[in-house]
């Protein structure tokens, strides 16, 4: 098998949580703020939860967005970023993770009926 041949996947989502190491305080806030104007400037679509964010569109534009967020970290100062990531993707149907949470959503629904 020629393994350079192999494509990514159209689409995908990533759910990362993007941790600044060495900050002079224990708040993040700020270099999180600065995550979320990358990931805004982007024009992928993304939601921000208590622990990371989502963010979906195509593999490669997924990927660059994460280390553009990076960057923009470092760029702040920071010398050290970590990431913790999930990604996942599927070839059957287009689902975004909203798809994926009203699915689930609807049926806890279906339990008060």
């Amino acid at each position: 098998m020629d393994y350079a041949s192999i494509p990514t996947p159209a689409s995908c989502y990533a759910d990362f949580c993007l941790i600044p190491i060495g900050t002079n305080t224990v708040s993040v806030a700020e270099e999180i703020a600065q995550v979320q104007r990358v990931l805004k400037a982007s024009g992928l679509k993304y939601t921000m939860h208590s622990a990371g964010t989502t963010v979906e569109g195509n593999w490669e534009e997924v990927m660059t967005v994460i280390g553009k967020a990076h960057s923009a970290v470092h760029e702040k100062g920071v010398v050290r970023v970590q990431s913790s990531m999930r990604v996942g993707s599927r070839t059957d149907k287009k689902q975004t993770a909203e798809d994926k949470v009203k699915r689930v959503e609807d049926l806890l629904g279906a339990d008060t009926k």
